[in-house]
């Protein structure tokens, strides 16, 4: 996956504000379970919201999220309280939803 620049993650963000949270991760972390439902999430919708239900410290979140990005071939757009944004844009070019502006 390519780095995005901040005007893309900005864009990127703005387009999640009304998404519910695809994938939940509880005490077990990240499972092969969570992974397979982020990559069918990720492959349906390219953006999706991931929240924390167990997790508070910050520190963790960052690891876990580390973890499921390099997992998914995503990208992290951001992460705010309990909640985090991925992004992976379909491998189509014809069949992408989502256009990144350019600047």
């Amino acid at each position: 996956m390519e780095i995005l620049k901040g005007f893309e993650k900005k864009y990127l963000r703005g387009l999640a504000h009304d998404l519910k949270p695809l994938v939940l991760i509880g005490k077990e972390g990240i499972t092969n379970g969570i992974v397979h439902a982020a990559d069918e999430g990720l492959a349906q919708h390219e953006l999706i919201k991931i929240k924390f239900n167990d997790f508070k410290e910050k520190d963790q979140k960052e690891t876990l999220m580390g973890e499921l990005v390099d997992k998914t071939g995503s990208a992290l757009i951001g992460m705010i309280g309990h909640t985090a944004i991925l992004y992976r844009p379909q491998a189509d070019p014809a069949k992408r939803r989502i256009k990144l502006p350019k600047k």
